[in-house]
């Protein structure tokens, strides 16, 4: 063997080897990159999966709280009705009361307090029913008034008024009694 044999084995033992360095080098690269596609692959999947369940829980929350409030519009409602009910019950009863002699004595009872509110020389507005009752008092009856029972007085200027009407109480005590009656509806469920 000459010395260009030589040469050229040792030539074809480095290409033999950097083939194989690269060979291996490359074998370790396409290890690492198949490593890190699939992790990438495997963080992408549980991020989209954590943001798909995220989504998911914000919808179904949303949905639970949209039903949540249909169900109380219509329980109150419901609850509404039947407080429009109740008041036309009241409105029943009152209508009842009036043919009754304790109405009588509650009409005497707010001519009085309408004379210690107003003075003592008040007009008396009533329903056309109740003008024998005022007749009998000597007192000073104006109008004719349609209500369900109770008097307008007013003083004898005009200038001050006092509704003691069933309407008008009921109107102003409407808040109070729809509480109570709206707590005692929730104490019962």
């Amino acid at each position: 063997m000459t010395s260009l044999d030589t040469f050229i084995l040792e030539i074809e033992k480095r290409k033999e080897n950097e083939v194989n360095l690269m060979e291996t080098t490359l074998a370790k690269t396409k290890q690492e990159i198949e490593h890190t596609k699939e992790t990438t692959i495997k963080q992408l999947q549980e991020q989209y999966l954590n943001e798909a369940e995220t989504k998911s829980n914000r919808e179904a929350a949303r949905i639970v709280e949209s039903a949540k409030l249909k169900a109380k519009k219509i329980l109150f409602e419901a609850i509404n009705a039947n407080m429009d009910s109740t008041f036309e019950t009241v409105k029943d009863e009152l209508r009842t009361f009036v043919q009754k002699p304790e109405y009588r004595e509650m009409l005497v009872k707010m001519i009085n307090y309408s004379k210690n509110t107003l003075g003592s020389n008040v007009i008396i507005h009533c329903r056309d029913d109740d003008r024998l009752v005022l007749r009998e008092m000597d007192i000073q009856i104006g109008s004719p008034i349609d209500t369900l029972g109770g008097v307008i007085a007013e003083d004898n200027e005009g200038k001050k008024e006092l509704d003691l009407t069933f309407e008008e109480l009921l109107r102003t005590c409407e808040d109070k009694v729809k509480s109570f009656l709206l707590e005692r509806m929730m104490q019962q469920r």
